[in-house]
Parts: structure tokens; sequence; C-alpha cells
């Protein structure tokens, strides 16, 4: 999978294509180790919206850490306004829209991504790298935007206090990532797709 990356970030040790292959996702939250990165200013961007959403509810904390970017494809343009919707159908708000989004953007690249075979040590699939094997459900139903989308939420839910947590926190605690740090780079990109999607 060949996938073009705009970096700000150090180089690190991200895995194919910036996936979080080692550990990968369990079924429901577990506890993640204790950890409090340095928290950043939002940038002044992130202040303004036209789009009607406060943005000052995207990004709460202020952002961790140097921000990575991508561009999108039509595709996964339309995988973010799947997760926007599924959002909205869960009755959650625009945050938790943008930690499922910087989530999928770590996870998949925000690419509905099939079984990666020798690439993957594990059965890891979908937006999100959910594991059949670990109760997530089916590979068809993982591979659903909604469903998929869905079921983070659901372990988001679980996650006792997540409004107030730094994202790769709240991240982190959903989807036992062996990088649990990574989430962190995403939050800007994600924050900035939320404020454009959420009320188109």
């Amino acid at each position: 999978m060949t996938t073009i990356i705009t970096r700000t970030l150090r180089t690190t040790a991200l895995g194919i294509a910036g996936l979080t292959l080692a550990g990968g996702a369990i079924a429901g939250p577990a506890l993640a180790a204790d950890h409090a990165p340095t928290a950043l200013a939002a940038p002044a961007a992130a202040a303004a919206s036209d789009s009607g959403v406060d943005t000052a509810k995207l990004i709460p904390h202020g952002v961790q850490g140097e921000q990575s970017r991508i561009d999108l494809s039509s595709e996964q343009t339309d995988n973010v306004k799947g997760i926007i919707a599924a959002t909205k159908k869960a009755g959650m708000d625009e945050r938790a829209a943008v930690v499922a989004i910087a989530t999928a953007l770590q996870e998949s690249k925000l690419e509905n991504l099939g079984h990666l075979g020798d690439r993957n040590d594990h059965d890891s699939q979908g937006l999100f790298q959910q594991r059949p094997s670990s109760g997530w459900g089916t590979v068809e139903q993982i591979t659903d935007v909604e469903y998929s989308t869905t079921a983070f939420l659901n372990g988001l839910k679980q996650v006792d206090g997540w409004q107030d947590m730094p994202l790769t926190e709240a991240a982190q605690t959903v989807q036992v990532s062996a990088y649990p740090d990574h989430y962190a780079q995403w939050e800007t990109q994600a924050a900035e797709l939320v404020a454009q999607h959420w009320n188109s």
C-alpha cells in the first residue's frame, strides 16, 4: 500500500503505513499506562470556524506534540463523513468525532483496510483496525464504516471521563495500541475535518 504522508514530526517507527500493528485493538477499553505528555496550545486556525461548529470543543486540551497531515482522497473523505454520521447517530458530540477520526487516521489513514496478510500478524481490519478474534465483530461488520465507528464509540463511552482526557489517552484506552502516543499527532487534522464536515 502506498500512502503519501507529509510529516512535520520526528521520524518514528510507525509500522506498515502507520498502522499500530503490534498489540492491535481489543474488544472494549482496557486500562492504559499512565502517561501525561506535554500539551501544546491549540493552533490559532482552530479557534474559529465558518461551519458553525464550536471549535473550542474540538481541541479542548490543546494538541500534544508535533502534528502530522495527509491529503485525503474522495474515499477517505467519504469515510470521514461516515464517521461523523455514525457519531451523530450514537448521540455523541463533535469531540467524540475528533477522537474517532484521529484514531482512524492513525490506524488506517482513513482507508477501510481488509486483512493485510503477511504485512499484519494479527487479524485487524477496517478503519479502526479492529480484530474479529478480539470480539469486535465479523469481518463484514468491522469493514462497515457505521458499524466499526459505533463499536469504537461504544468502547469510548465505557472510558470514564474520556471527555477530560487528552485525545491520545482516550483513544489508547479503547485501542490498546503498541504505540499509544501516536494518536496525538492527528488531532489537528481530525479537528479540521470535523469542523469542515460536521454540518455538511
